[in-house]
């Protein structure tokens, strides 16, 4: 291909210089509201609970009620596959002595059977690492409710319970008794409440940095029911006051949104109200969970139909995420209302009839494949973490998000281990490659995975990256040591 002796252009550079400046100016502030999907660590769920009950060994005790609770209604991976639906759970063996000849190959030759009987393969591997997951770290993120799981109670208790949460937290955290994540919901910000939520965070904070020097690691605020900017221009404000009284460092005390009436979606203008909360947040905002039951009700869907995967549901999620993508803000579903709780107890002294057990367990076991395919939903949508409100949905909860990590790990190590070799090819030729938005999120499948215990590190080596790539946790980190920038 030939090239011209003589290149002219008509633009001089001094007339084009304050075009490049503003543009310039405007692609920063471009990069700094939006530096892509955060590489930290997310939880899978955000288990909520009254704060009039939490104790400092909340979470153990919950972990141990989870395993109860399989034990009870799902003892094999066999009937917790069925029960739940898993892929492939009715070719499983239903005899007792079929299931436990292939437990024994599993636990042989599990990656035979894996070839052979792949639905076999992952109902066993699922259920082992669940269990595994239960004994170890039942609940990752927990959220000490003084809102709707706590209702409007006179000052003085709800005084009192601030104070004790407080202590509790303070307990846990030197017992190391604490999930990895934890925070307080208080009431939201409107004319009716704000004096009491802004006095219950007044004290549970002050209390706990009294307590404890400081807080706990992870620690967040979550404010519902937002409606208006304004009000998180609130609770930016006070949350500095309270840093500068309790002696906390700047920035120390983070926050939730939720996500849970219309008008957090479209406000008055028929402008999208969480750009301009996102901007209030004065990048305190670490999170934005959907609220299901309020924004439903806010539609004016019936009771009988206010479920996860209603479509108007999917609407504002879609929403969220259009809103918030690459803003580093991280999403959170809401919770399955129905819980996995038996009908029937036996008195002192009796036992439960043939009729009640069975109940019993059809009763669980519906609730748990409801709560199954919530989740599926949920994962399928790109929500990664959602809320969760009883023991007994914790082994749903993993369960569904093992599945869907284990069926996806094979194509996503394919895709994976392609991208980071385009791109370490393209950077030693010269070329230019701008697309390390794309492998984060592919190395965030990852990365989730690992974090909550579905896939080992040791799977996702067939990626082609090393431990320590992996444990970097950044695409650009990786890409920079393989060309040796």
């Amino acid at each position: 291909m030939s090239t011209p002796t003589q290149v002219k252009t008509s633009l001089p550079l001094e007339a084009l210089e304050p075009v490049l400046s503003n543009l310039q100016t405007a692609n920063s502030a471009f990069a700094k509201a939006y530096p892509g999907d955060s590489s930290a660590r997310q939880p899978v769920h955000t288990v909520y609970g009254g704060a009039q009950l939490f104790k400092s060994d909340t979470a153990p005790k919950m972990g141990g009620l989870s395993l109860r609770s399989l034990d009870a209604y799902a003892p094999s991976f066999v009937s917790f596959a069925k029960a739940v639906g898993f892929k492939g759970a009715e070719t499983l063996p239903e005899s007792l002595a079929e299931i436990d000849a292939l437990t024994a190959q599993l636990a042989q030759d599990p990656e035979a059977v894996r070839r052979a009987f792949p639905a076999a393969w992952l109902a066993y591997t699922v259920f082992n690492r669940v269990v595994s997951k239960l004994n170890r770290e039942a609940v990752e993120d927990f959220r000490i409710d003084f809102e709707d799981g706590y209702g409007n109670r006179p000052d003085a208790e709800e005084d009192f319970h601030a104070v004790q949460a407080a202590e509790e937290v303070a307990k846990g955290m030197k017992a190391g008794t604490l999930p990895p994540y934890i925070g307080i919901r208080i009431k939201p910000f409107n004319e009716e409440l704000r004096a009491r939520s802004l006095r219950t965070l007044d004290i549970f904070v002050t209390t706990l940095v009294e307590r404890l020097g400081g807080l706990p690691e992870n620690f967040v605020v979550t404010l519902p029911k937002v409606t208006i900017p304004e009000q998180v221009t609130a609770l930016v404000e006070i949350l500095r006051l309270l840093e500068i009284q309790t002696k906390l460092p700047t920035n120390a005390l983070k926050f939730e949104l939720m996500v849970e009436t219309p008008q957090a979606i479209l406000n008055r203008q028929g402008q999208s109200t969480l750009p301009l909360l996102i901007e209030a947040s004065a990048g305190r905002c670490v999170g934005a969970h959907f609220g299901t039951y309020d924004y439903t009700a806010g539609c004016n869907v019936t009771a009988a139909y206010q479920m996860m995967t209603h479509p108007v549901c999917d609407f504002a999620r879609h929403v969220m995420q259009v809103s918030f993508a690459g803003s580093g803000i991280m999403l959170s579903d809401g919770a399955t209302n129905v819980m996995p709780v038996a009908p029937h107890r036996a008195k002192e002294g009796q036992e439960l009839t043939i009729d009640q057990v069975n109940e019993n367990r059809n009763v669980v076991h519906r609730a748990w494949k409801l709560h199954f395919d919530d989740i599926q939903h949920s994962l399928r949508h790109a929500y990664y973490q959602g809320w969760d409100l009883h023991p007994a949905q914790l082994p749903t909860r993993y369960a569904a998000v093992y599945a869907f990590f284990l069926e996806g790990l094979e194509p996503a190590s394919i895709r994976l281990k392609n991208f980071i070799d385009k791109a370490a090819q393209a950077t030693l030729v010269g070329d230019v490659f701008d697309d390390a938005a794309t492998g984060q999120g592919l190395l965030n499948f990852f990365l989730r995975g690992i974090n909550c215990g579905a896939i080992t590190e040791e799977e996702a080596l067939v990626t082609g990256l090393t431990l320590d790539e992996l444990r970097t946790r950044s695409f650009v980190k990786i890409l920079n040591a393989r060309t040796g920038k």
